[in-house]
């Protein structure tokens, strides 16, 4: 070879070795170890840049590194030890604060580079985070800070939170905001809530009145706001006035601020309330579906991640509170509708529920497969994995990686959120597409060391196994780097991969640790990483903490940079059913798999590209005066049009209006279906101008059966004889039929649950809603209707429970057809077998009757064989009890006739057959029963009774004295557990049909009418009854005649002016309506009826009607004839129509009877039946139901009065003569100024002003004083009535009940019986207590002096002070002379607090991790020193494991930066 050859080979050879020893030694990464003493409490990265803190809360100290944690210096400009909490500002990335337990604290501007100080009046306050900042990036330098304020007060101190504020982020001193304060926030505090509200609203969550005592009433909590820092102050009213109290939590969430308030008003029981707005100006309530179980009562729901376009609330609908249902809003996060049962969640509020970054409406949920037996039986819960890519509408199993199923059903199931292993997101970063979790593959996810690690590389399509074992994993430099780390046991070394997970790398870094927290930059764009773990003993060094943080650098592999070539453009969701949402497909460009280069576009986000989608149905929605049904928008009602249009008044005129549609806020589709166009209309069907009414006239081919409203909503169903069923979602104005071609038997309301109604065909086909009929859903039942008279569906508090009552066996012949019940808790997905033979099952619990909601009660024949067609008296009737869904069953009794729920009473008639008669049996618990006792000769064995409405914690009850040839009986009362009856008052008219003369009037408790039979002993002989009116307005106490009117309605004088005259009124036993009433809860005091004026009750057509305004004591004629009536709009308007003959017209007021209008609604007369309107009688508009008189069919007349005044009603409580409402008292007419005991003062609209009631919040009734007792708060006690003196006497033969000495319930006292007893509705106090005999001392703890009880009393608790106190203050937690006057700050927090998780907010203090973004209401249940000890080692552990970084709020799935953990606390 030549030596220029030899030369030249040479210097290649040596190149390529020096090449190839180049190549492998770049062929690692590089790293460096740090050692700390501590784990961190905080570990964040500055947005966008290299700077990291690691904050050591357990030595006080911050530690900043510039190069992405490969080096670490300590803050020297901080003292050692000061550093308490570290904030850093959300929208400046520069700037972060150190917060520490003296008035001085530290600012840096340059990410910690350096620190300089500033001073606040005020220590901080125990909030998650005490800073608040201001969202323009011009005014970066406007701070919240809230803090504790202390007033020294004779015994101790007052402490309460304040806010103060800063326009140059503390440069100079900060200057009051707001006193007594539980969070104050900026308006403009999040990039998504976008609103054109002054840019320097804020709005803070404060009491109205101070408390002494350093705790508030829930009822003084309001959310305020101001312009000016409140130099001016609002009170947000909500949208409801003074009732906005009881504010709980305010937050921000993605586009939407919403309020969280405690229902205060009676009958509540403490549910919470939820209002949205998304512009600041119009706050709306959220509704939900199943409104009496999608309750937010406090501790059971959690606001989830949401996304930009709607809401996402997790609600406790169980009976435990680790089981939830995800509900998801509209667009404005007004509306719910149910996405997933059966969610997963813990005892903290968290739930596994998490949306996939960079992917709109997609996410990943974990649902308790066996949630049933999870709530029954406590089993272990068996969870399982879905996915949606369509914001909640549907979900779907997670694909397990192929060839990994061996049996069905099979898929991939992962630890979530409730589980959390590493921090940040669960499953997705910014990397486009790129999802991992620890999971499994199988029917039910396995637990965390026995699960592997699975890798998703299409946003969760589909998924492969990347390792077995359970790992913690992070992405880098957009995805084209992967860590993993092995998260079960310790280990030496980290796995990585370069190619999107195909193929992976083992690196050794040289030490023994247990991995702790794996992360990188917060936008995942990096090739650094920074792994946290614990050094296992062996491997720990002289002088060096435990804590390692191990800096990993991807960029020594010596990548090339990613050209044009390397490089795909991405489709989110490349799945055909779902490519579109909200109008759009989303696309990324990412590294191809197989291209061996690195990104490099470090602190650049993913660039998110939208293709425009033709526009689809699901892009629109309702536009305002629309409502849904049936999935399409219909009128609620006459479209209001502008001024300029429809003047000409000729009969074709037409407008513009809306189409129903309008698209959704924020939806990017284009082309496609237009379905907001607006259309052509009539000016006939526009809304008229003021004054004006309007009507519309619906035929109907048949005879209306059954007609109902859907209880708060303006939906009604009406089902014809025909067997088909029509809707109306606007009260009327139109009709549709459902199903033509089902034939159906009847449609049932759900009792519990507002929004639900199940129509039933002649098959086992039903239909039900859970949305007020805006959609309809079929479904199969177990068996069909049954034909044994037993009402087919039963309904219970938790509304996804229900039972069935079908025939079995019934088709051919008759050998074993019988009525079988099933029941269903998933509304009817699937049936459980109840009994056989049944002719009535049902729940036991009730809304009042507060029993174990698992038990149902069925009467079933004892002989179960053969065809119950022909079962007759000879097989008896036992009522059995069945525990744990009719699992575990007891009889309790062995011949019943059958059983009722009244209030809180269960009521059961048994039938004794050895002596052939009746016995009532009474249960307040559905276990135990009590035998009633009952006056002579009023026993139910020889007689038939009838159990009437109780709502004052008494059993009315008709036994039936007389039965032929036409019946009536009398009315016993009970006591308060329904075992003793007294009698009321004799001889009450009663139908053959069982109905009663009885009513009591709605909104006053304790006020009945009746109608007597003055003549007894004629019409016992003739059957003719003289009926007579009597009222009671002591619940059943007393009974008198109604005082009659001086004059008509036209003005003459009554002929009959005896003292016998009086008015009396025709009652329920002759209605066509039995849900027809005298009186409307929504008008109290008003009350109406048809009757006359003289010795006893004449003919219904020769009767006229009557009105009065107080509850029945004083009567007025308002009209001649009698009519049917409705109260509209809580009373400002009464409409009237001839009850006795055919009419083409209404009457109505709008002044209570003083003066009446007339309004012919058709030329053909109709015979009116009904009076229909919404059941809360708060709406204008009315149907009559009614038929021709010479034709078949039915007609519904709508009439709409909305356009009478369009004025609304002013109430102003403060300043009641300054509004359109007055004060009255249904004692006004009386001596006393007291009834029941007490003086009220109810607020309704003046009798003469002309306004729209409407929504206008009504003022809560108000009690002003108890009143002392008089005789009118007694009755007669068991065995006694009263004599011709009003006395009560001891019946003759009988014998008194002997005295209660028991004292059960804590009486110092107790006294002997009398011949009265106290009517349990009053409150009366004091005075002339005739009910009480003989006072004598209670045995027991009575026999011991006051000042014996007060030393056992505060004995320990004095000694549980003192060693807490002590712990306290070594525990290094102390700060300042807060003392238990504040409810001792840190023991206040963990034993009274209600705690709201807000967007962002976790465990530690200020970590941020955004795990998940939430506003949950939590239970706490940690008392005494071992909550203490408990909350402040949980602090620190849980702080290693969770709480080590926050990734910012991603552009797709926007984090609340602001949130924290509010606490408040109140005295109820």
């Amino acid at each position: 070879m030549a030596p220029w050859h030899r030369t030249a080979a040479f210097i290649w050879s040596t190149l390529a070795f020096l090449l190839y020893i180049g190549y492998t030694s770049a062929a690692d990464p590089e790293h460096e170890i740090n050692y700390f003493n501590n784990a961190p409490v905080r570990l964040f990265f500055f947005n966008d840049a290299t700077s990291v803190i690691y904050h050591d809360a357990v030595f006080g100290d911050i530690h900043v590194s510039q190069d992405e944690g490969k080096t670490w210096e300590r803050a020297d400009d901080i003292p050692p030890g000061d550093a308490a909490m570290f904030i850093e500002h959300p929208f400046n990335n520069r700037v972060a604060f150190v917060l520490t337990d003296s008035y001085t604290h530290y600012r840096t501007d340059d990410r910690g580079k350096s620190w300089r100080t500033f001073e606040v009046p005020e220590l901080t306050a125990y909030v998650q985070k005490p800073l608040s900042f201001h969202s323009d990036p011009k005014k970066w330098e406007y701070t919240l800070f809230q803090a504790t304020k202390c007033d020294q007060i004779p015994w101790g101190e007052r402490c309460r939170d304040v806010t103060y504020y800063t326009k140059d982020g503390f440069a100079s001193s900060p200057q009051l905001l707001l006193d007594d304060v539980s969070r104050c926030q900026f308006a403009h505090s999040s990039k998504d809530f976008k609103h054109d509200a002054h840019e320097d609203l804020v709005y803070c969550v404060a009491y109205d009145t101070s408390a002494m005592t350093g705790s508030h009433n829930i009822a003084s909590s309001r959310l305020y706001s101001s312009t000016d820092f409140f130099a001016t102050k609002q009170n947000e009213d909500l949208g409801i006035g003074k009732n906005a109290k009881g504010v709980v939590a305010f937050a921000i969430v993605s586009k939407f601020a919403v309020v969280a308030l405690k229902d205060l008003t009676p009958g509540s029981d403490g549910d919470m309330l939820l209002y949205v707005t998304v512009n600041t100006k119009e706050w709306a309530k959220a509704q939900f579906p199943h409104a009496s179980q999608a309750r937010l009562r406090e501790n059971a729901y959690t606001i989830v991640e949401s996304t930009i376009h709607s809401l996402a609330v997790d609600v406790v609908l169980h009976d435990i509170t680790t089981v939830g249902t995800l509900f998801v809003s509209n667009s404005n996060g007004t509306y719910f509708v149910e996405s997933l049962m059966n969610t997963n969640r813990n005892m903290a509020g968290y739930v596994d529920y998490e949306t996939i970054y960079g992917v709109e409406g997609a996410g990943i949920a974990n649902v308790i497969a066996n949630a049933q037996d999870v709530e029954r039986k406590m089993a272990a819960k068996q969870l399982r994995s879905v996915i949606t890519f369509n914001d909640g509408s549907s979900w779907d199993p997670l694909v397990a990686p192929s060839g990994t199923c061996s049996s069905e059903p099979c898929s991939l199931h992962l630890h979530s959120v409730t589980d959390m292993h590493n921090y940040g997101p669960v499953f997705s970063s910014p990397a486009p597409g790129f999802v991992m979790g620890v999971g499994s593959v199988g029917k039910a996810l396995a637990p965390y060391d026995e699960s592997n690690t699975y890798m998703s590389t299409d946003a969760g399509l589909t998924w492969s196994m990347v390792r077995e074992g359970a790992c913690q994993y992070e992405f880098g430099d957009s995805g084209s780097v992967i860590v993993i780390v092995d998260d079960e046991q310790p280990t030496d070394s980290i796995m990585y991969s370069t190619d999107m997970g195909q193929n992976w790398n083992t690196y050794n870094v040289g030490i023994q640790f247990r991995a702790r927290g794996l992360t990188t930059v917060s936008d995942s764009t990096s090739q650094k990483f920074l792994l946290l773990g614990q050094v296992v003993r062996q491997s720990q060094q002289p002088e060096k903490g435990r804590n390692a943080a191990i800096y990993l650098d991807f960029a020594a592999l010596g990548r090339p940079k990613c050209g044009p070539n390397d490089k795909e453009s991405w489709y989110a969701r490349a799945n055909s059913k779902s490519e579109c949402i909200m109008g759009a497909k989303q696309w990324y460009t990412r590294r191809k798999a197989n291209a061996n280069c690195y990104m490099g576009e470090e602190f650049h986000d993913p660039e998110v590209h939208d293709d425009k989608c033709p526009c689809e149905e699901h892009d629109y929605e309702c536009d305002y005066n629309y409502v849904r049904s049936d999935g399409k928008c219909v009128p609620s009602g006459p479209e209001r049009i502008p001024s300029t249009q429809c003047t000409l008044g000729t009969p074709d005129e037409k407008y513009m209006g809306s189409s129903g549609y309008r698209k959704i806020p924020g939806n990017r589709c284009e082309g496609g279906l237009r379905m907001d166009e607006p259309m052509s209309k009539d000016c006939s069907g526009a809304e008229p101008v003021e004054g004006a009414i309007v009507h519309q006239i619906h035929p109907f081919p048949s005879d209306i059966v059954q007609s109902e409203y859907f209880k708060e909503s303006k939906t009604v169903l009406v089902r014809l004889s025909d067997l088909t069923i029509w809707q109306s979602s606007n009260e009327g104005y139109t009709w549709e039929q459902k199903f033509p071609e089902e034939r159906f038997l009847a449609f049932y309301m759900h009792t519990h649950t507002n929004d639900r109604a199940y129509l039933i065909t002649d098959s086992k086909r039903f239909y039900y809603t859970t949305d007020t009929g805006r959609y309809w859903h079929s479904s199969e039942a177990p068996s069909s209707p049954n034909t044994f008279k037993a009402q087919v569906l039963r309904f219970q508090t938790k509304s996804d429970y229900l039972i069935w009552i079908g025939n079995v066996d019934c088709q051919s012949g008759y050998e074993n057809c019988r009525a079988q019940a099933q029941y269903t808790w998933n509304n009817g997905r699937s049936w459980q077998l109840v009994e056989n033979y049944v002719i009535n099952c049902d729940w036991a619990r009730d809304e009042e009757l507060r029993v174990d909601s698992s038990q149902i009660l069925c009467e079933s024949y004892a002989n179960k064989q053969g065809s119950q067609v022909f079962f007759g008296k000879e097989n008896a009737l036992q009522l059995v009890s069945g525990t744990d869904y009719y699992a575990t069953k007891t009889k309790l009794f062995d011949h019943v006739v059958g059983f009722t729920k009244f209030s809180e009473f269960l009521i059961v008639a048994e039938y004794l057959p050895m002596r052939g008669t009746l016995n009532l049996q009474v249960s307040l618990d559905g276990r135990t029963f009590a035998s009633g006792s009952f006056p002579p000769g009023m026993h139910p064995d020889s007689h038939a009774y009838t159990v009437l409405e109780s709502s004052t914690k008494s059993i009315f009850l008709h036994m039936t004295m007389n039965e032929l040839p036409t019946p009536w009986g009398n009315i016993l009362k009970s006591n308060s557990n329904g075992t003793y009856f007294g009698l009321s008052i004799e001889n009450v008219n009663r139908n053959d049909g069982g109905f009663v003369d009885f009513e009591k009037f709605a909104g006053l408790n304790g006020i009945a009418m009746v109608n007597v039979v003055a003549n007894p002993a004629e019409a016992a002989l003739t059957g003719r009854k003289a009926l007579q009116t009597r009222i009671t307005h002591n619940d059943g106490g007393t009974w008198k005649a109604l005082l009659p009117p001086s004059v008509d309605s036209l003005g003459l004088k009554y002929p009959c002016t005896s003292v016998g005259c009086s008015l009396h009124v025709h009652g329920f036993t002759e209605r066509f309506d039995a849900r027809a009433t005298y009186s409307s809860p929504s008008i109290v005091g008003v009350v109406m009826a048809v009757g006359n004026v003289g010795e006893e009750l004449a003919t219904y057509t020769e009767s006229d009607t009557f009105l009065s305004r107080n509850g029945g004591f004083t009567w007025e004629e308002v009209h001649k004839d009698a009519h049917l009536w409705k109260f509209g709009d809580s009373g400002s308007i009464i409409v009237i129509v001839n009850d006795e003959e055919p009419t083409d017209h209404v009457l109505f007021t709008t002044d209570e009877g003083l003066t009446w209008r007339e309004f012919k609604f058709m030329t053909e007369k109709i015979r009116v039946r009904d009076i229909m309107t919404v059941p809360e009688d708060t709406s204008r508009k009315f149907m009559l139901l009614g038929r021709y008189p010479t034709t078949a069919g039915s007609v519904i007349v709508h009439l709409d009065f909305s356009s009478l005044t369009h004025r609304k009603c002013l109430v102003n409580v403060e300043n009641p003569a300054q509004d359109d409402f007055e004060l009255w008292s249904p004692s006004e007419e009386r001596d006393s100024l007291c009834l029941f005991g007490r003086h009220t003062l109810y607020h309704r609209r003046k009798r003469d002003v002309n306004c729209v009631v409407g929504n206008t919040p009504k003022a809560l009734d108000d009690v002003k004083w108890n009143c002392t007792c008089t005789l009118e708060d007694f009755e007669c006690e068991f065995n006694y009535v009263r004599n011709g003196e009003d006395e009560c006497v001891l019946v003759p033969g009988t014998r008194a009940l002997p005295s209660d000495d028991s004292c059960r319930n804590g009486e110092d006292y107790w006294y002997e019986r009398t011949a009265y007893r106290k009517v349990l509705y009053s409150t009366c106090e004091g005075g002339d207590r005739i009910d009480r005999g003989t006072q004598y001392l209670c045995p027991g703890i009575n026999g011991h002096s006051a000042m014996f009880w007060m030393m056992v009393i505060l004995f320990p608790f004095a000694i549980t002070a003192l060693v807490a106190w002590w712990w306290y203050s070594k525990s290094g937690m102390a700060r300042g002379q807060v003392t238990s006057t504040s409810c001792a700050r840190v023991v206040c927090l963990l034993l009274t607090r209600r705690t709201i998780r807000l967007p962002g907010g976790d465990y530690s203090h200020g970590s941020g991790s955004g795990v998940m973004a939430t506003l949950a209401s939590v239970p706490w249940f940690l008392l005494g020193l071992s909550g203490i000890a408990f909350e402040y080692l949980a602090s620190s552990l849980e702080s290693v494991s969770m709480g080590y970084r926050a990734r910012r709020g991603y552009r797709d799935v926007p984090v609340d930066e602001d949130a924290q953990v509010l606490h408040f606390e109140d005295e109820e």
